[in-house]
């Protein structure tokens, strides 16, 4: 089961909210009993929690209690924050997750790491069981699937591809003084771009303080660009003519007054692109005179959509995977297997047309989800008696006659391996 809240159903400060103790929460939520495991999966943009238990309600107890006990919030707040999923829904929604599907800017490529980085740091906190690092293979391998076979994500679009296509209505990029707040892997993807653009990286902080040896490697060995404490913040955003700051600390590093400061009896602009969840700039230095903001809101309103044909056939490919992820189902009848893929798909395609577009209003999109969640629970009502039926006819040693009857009432094919997937298909 899944607990989550992103940027499709909360605003994104209360995600920044949720994720700010997001290191400790697997920890505390993984007691061994409750819950035998725990994945958490904070993004710039999300913060979900994966778990087995025995029991849902007993398993979000624990969940919120973990949020309470690490952040600012009280127990009706995290509680009121966080949708949850089981069985086929949460496995379609990691799925969905890890191939882009459910991104800020869909298709995009660098949540696959930032899944797998996920599952790592639970193999390492010791907190990963059999079931959950098997669903997090599977999804790893699914988005790896997507990639490869549909197309999705070849522009190359991100988070920080928006943010930088956006800073350039403001910047003219070649010879542009950058300075960098942050030197962690997204700061590094956004650097090396801007290099690429032309422009001169100025300055590298650190907010962690950390900056002795991996900021100064970073900043001063890879871009000539010396490596900065926070009493020199002022003086160096005044020598700039952008600042980028993703550092992903959970506090503000550079305050609307310290930016009013610096830009004090100068006219000229200065363009921030902040791309923390947890603000790394004072949002209201946006409201000051000739500066430009850009953070994680401003992308998400002028992120782009991808090529229809690519999401469906994603899609396509996520309900395989969801099909075939089932141990039990499969073991006991590769007919299973054969029908849930083909309601899955079935059900993909509808959910897909249901979809609103990018201006589509608030009823409608409410409208759309509440005819999806309609849609996925016939299509689990659909499946519930057929995969009855067949552990009866299992345990009966009836397999032939199930296999039978769902050849002649569907049609399928149930010799289909177990390692193949529909890409040419979809």
């Amino acid at each position: 089961m899944a607990f989550y809240a992103s940027h499709r159903n909360r605003e994104l400060a209360v995600v920044e909210r949720l994720s700010t103790g997001a290191h400790a929460v697997a920890a505390t939520v993984a007691d061994g009993s409750v819950v035998s495991g725990a994945v958490v999966l904070p993004t710039c943009n999300r913060f979900e929690v994966y778990v087995e238990a025995d029991s849902a309600e007993a398993a979000r107890q624990r969940v919120v209690g973990a949020l309470v006990a690490s952040t600012d919030l009280s127990w009706d707040e995290a509680d009121g924050s966080l949708d949850a999923i089981e069985g086929d829904d949460a496995v379609r929604h990691l799925l969905s997750v890890a191939t882009g599907l459910e991104s800020m800017v869909v298709g995009e490529r660098e949540i696959s790491g930032q899944v797998r980085r996920a599952h790592a740091d639970a193999r390492v906190g010791g907190h990963l069981t059999p079931r959950l690092d098997r669903l997090f293979q599977s999804a790893l391998r699914t988005a790896r699937v997507v990639g490869s076979s549909t197309g999705l994500g070849t522009s190359g679009r991100s988070v920080v591809s928006v943010a930088l296509d956006l800073a350039g209505t403001t910047v003219t990029w070649q010879g542009a003084r950058v300075l960098v707040i942050g030197t962690g892997e997204l700061a590094q993807s956004a650097l090396a771009t801007i290099h690429g653009l032309g422009a001169q990286i100025v300055a590298v902080h650190s907010p962690s303080g950390r900056d002795d040896l991996a900021a100064s490697a970073y900043g001063a060995l890879t871009y000539g660009a010396p490596v900065i404490g926070p009493d020199a913040l002022v003086a160096a955003v005044s020598d700039a003519d952008v600042v980028l700051a993703c550092s992903g600390g959970d506090h503000e590093v550079l305050t609307a007054a310290m930016v009013g400061e610096a830009l004090r009896g100068t006219a000229r602009e200065l363009t921030i692109i902040d791309l923390a969840l947890h603000h790394d700039v004072g949002p209201l230095a946006g409201s000051l005179p000739g500066v430009h903001l850009i953070n994680l809101e401003t992308v998400g309103e002028h992120a782009p959509g991808e090529e229809v044909g690519a999401i469906e056939a994603a899609r396509a490919i996520v309900a395989h995977a969801v099909a075939r992820f089932d141990d039990q189902a499969r073991a006991l009848d590769p007919a299973v297997v054969a029908l849930r893929e083909h309601v899955f798909g079935l059900l993909e395609r509808e959910v897909a047309a249901l979809h609103p577009g990018a201006s589509a209003s608030a009823e409608d999109v409410a409208r759309a989800a509440a005819a999806e969640a309609a849609l996925r629970h016939f299509a689990k009502s659909l499946l519930h008696l057929p995969t009855v039926r067949a552990r009866e006819h299992a345990v009966a040693g009836e397999h032939e006659r199930y296999l039978e009857a769902v050849r002649a009432l569907y049609g399928l094919d149930v010799a289909v391996p177990d390692d193949a997937c529909p890409a040419t298909d979809a």
